[in-house]
């Protein structure tokens, strides 16, 4: 047997509660529905009923007429359900129309119904201008992007770089090392890629640059494992608010430090989960809700570390399910909601 194969399964005798429905409604801020143009939304309506998911973003609403056969098909019997957001090609941004041409496609997929922008996280890593050149995050050649979601009133969700840990040496005392070994992909060789530092500085430039556009950074800006830099941040630049998706496990493994965060931030954070497995939700509601101890995360290469509950105050659950999500992304109707956007 290899460390791969280890599971042991603990001998602790504590309290459980198992949650399979979020105590309050609540709105995802970060999924991908990669197939809407043509997916049978019924299903999806129903295992979200059976989570308290009272709304979905869909991060992945790309442009241009699969836009449109997604809205299409959302607006046939679900527009107050799915929210969705735009992607767009910054690697056009030596082109003749840029900024003109994407300005407009802007404008009108927002006339459309769409509620906000998606940045991937090619941005700052892989994309290039015409001259082979990498795209920094904060190239002013992008910021009339920036400014025109400002303008139009619709957040970025932005997800720049990766874990601080893929650029570390891929030895015993890096803790993602089971991830990297498994998908070696993701690792950052400092010899060919921009350092962490230097591609969040960027990001960071960017949220300073444009204090009137709404930014959401993705995956707590990775610094869920550092809370005190991320609450810093938050400090200094109140247009930008944060959310959970995929970093849950960075919270559940400091639950005196994280449930102090969540407090003290509460009205910057919101639920996110990214990748959609109905089942996985589950441990989000145990660590949001519950008090429970030394219990599972539900994917061993992100933690191999237990996780442990956070016994949030019902106010603060409140915020981070859904009345944050109502104040920086407009349009979602309030009254699927108890108590409304109060």
């Amino acid at each position: 047997m290899d460390v791969e194969e280890y599971e042991p399964i603990s001998t602790l005798k504590v309290e459980e509660h198992v949650l399979t429905k979020a105590k309050f409604p609540f709105i995802d801020v970060h999924n991908h529905q990669w197939t809407m143009p043509i997916q049978d939304l019924d299903k999806l309506v129903q295992e979200m009923n059976e989570l308290n998911m009272s709304v979905m973003v869909n991060l992945s609403g790309f442009r241009g007429k699969y836009l449109e056969w997604s809205l299409d098909n959302v607006n046939e019997k679900y527009s107050h359900r799915f929210t969705l957001f735009m992607n767009i090609d910054f690697e056009q941004l030596d082109d003749e129309g840029w900024p003109n041409e994407t300005l407009t496609m802007m404008q009108t997929a927002v006339e459309q119904g769409v509620k906000g922008l998606k940045v991937y996280k090619n941005l700052g890593l892989t994309e290039t201008d015409n001259e082979g050149n990498r795209i920094k995050v904060d190239d002013p050649r992008l910021d009339p992007i920036w400014a025109k979601c400002g303008e139009l009133g619709i957040p970025v969700l932005i997800h720049t770089g990766e874990p601080a840990a893929f650029w570390l040496p891929k030895d015993k005392y890096n803790e993602r090392w089971l991830e990297l070994k498994q998908y070696p992909s993701r690792y950052k060789d400092p010899e060919e890629n921009p350092s962490f530092e230097e591609i969040m500085g960027e990001q960071h430039h960017v949220f300073r640059k444009h204090p009137n556009t709404k930014f959401i950074a993705a995956h707590l800006g990775w610094f869920g494992n550092d809370l005190k830099r991320l609450g810093k941040l938050l400090d200094e630049m109140p247009n930008v608010y944060t959310e959970l998706g995929a970093v849950l496990a960075e919270l559940g493994r400091q639950p005196v430090t994280a449930r102090a965060f969540l407090i003290d931030y509460q009205d910057r954070v919101m639920m996110g989960k990214d990748t959609y497995k109905k089942e996985e939700y589950y441990t989000y509601f145990r660590v949001l809700e519950t008090n429970d101890e030394y219990f599972d995360y539900y994917r061993k290469r992100h933690a191999h570390w237990k996780m442990y509950g956070l016994a949030l105050p019902d106010s603060v659950l409140q915020k981070i399910y859904y009345k944050n999500a109502l104040h920086v992304i407009p349009g979602i109707d309030t009254a699927l909601f108890e108590g409304g956007s109060d």
